[in-house]
């Protein structure tokens, strides 16, 4: 048996329908929502600066004095990054080589950091706005450690990680190609910027090249280099207890 339906009810369904439309986002509206704006907000720091010559064209070298990784692009020439170093009772030095590369790598945390915060998910997919690792990861050696992106922009340039060398997304999106598997990496507290016994003295400005449409390394297109800085993505790891000093390697 069928039942009509007043007219005025149907009225109010569909002003309500067409109020739900108006307040939806279109794709665009959430990647801007997770990545935290525009092209011109996202995170960078890259320059070219001249380097000490003795270092050998083609490694790696991070600096906790300095806060920054260098790529040796020639003798006497070096491309700075800036990055999030580890804590101090976290940090470590030495000489490794990167062991793996991995586009959009999946996060998992340690059973140690599941007992320091019960809250912490058990996995956190490649790809995602809130996965610590952020868009690309160079595994060094055999240990836990990696340079990788984030997705805490804001502690770029700071003490923040538990061994891990962080970089702006768009960073590593450009570091990445330009470092195979096997390059020299060298972690150090030794300073080079000003009178710390080397010279990182800048150069020409930003660094050129750019090298981040890296599909010719992985095979696949680069993903939205864009960072998640926004007071609402912040929201958003605090309530799941994730806390951009303490959660990541």
């Amino acid at each position: 048996m069928m039942t009509r339906i007043p007219g005025h009810f149907c009225f109010a369904l569909v002003a309500m329908l067409a109020g739900f439309a108006g307040h939806s986002q279109p794709a665009s509206a959430q990647l801007f929502w997770d990545w935290g704006g525009k092209e011109e907000s996202n995170g960078s720091g890259r320059e070219l600066v001249r380097f000490n010559p003795k270092y050998t064209p083609g490694q790696v070298i991070v600096s906790f004095g300095d806060r920054r990784l260098y790529l040796i692009t020639r003798a006497g020439e070096a491309i700075s990054y800036p990055v999030a170093i580890p804590r101090e009772q976290d940090r470590w030095q030495g000489v490794t080589k990167v062991s793996d590369k991995k586009v959009n790598p999946a996060w998992r945390p340690t059973p140690d950091m599941l007992r320091e915060n019960p809250k912490l998910p058990s996995w956190v997919p490649g790809g995602h706005p809130m996965n610590p690792l952020g868009v690309r990861a160079l595994y060094l050696g055999s240990s836990t450690y990696r340079i990788h992106g984030t997705d805490a922009p804001w502690t770029i340039g700071t003490a923040a990680s538990k061994g891990c060398i962080r970089m702006f997304n768009r960073d590593v999106l450009d570091l990445y190609p330009r470092v195979p598997v096997g390059t020299k990496v060298t972690v150090t507290w030794q300073r080079f910027e000003g009178d710390g016994g080397g010279y990182a003295v800048s150069a020409s400005g930003p660094a050129g090249g750019d090298a981040s449409a890296e599909g010719r390394d992985s095979g696949r297109s680069s993903e939205p280099s864009g960072e998640p800085y926004s007071e609402q993505a912040m929201q958003r790891r605090r309530l799941r207890g994730m806390a951009p000093e303490d959660y990541d390697r």
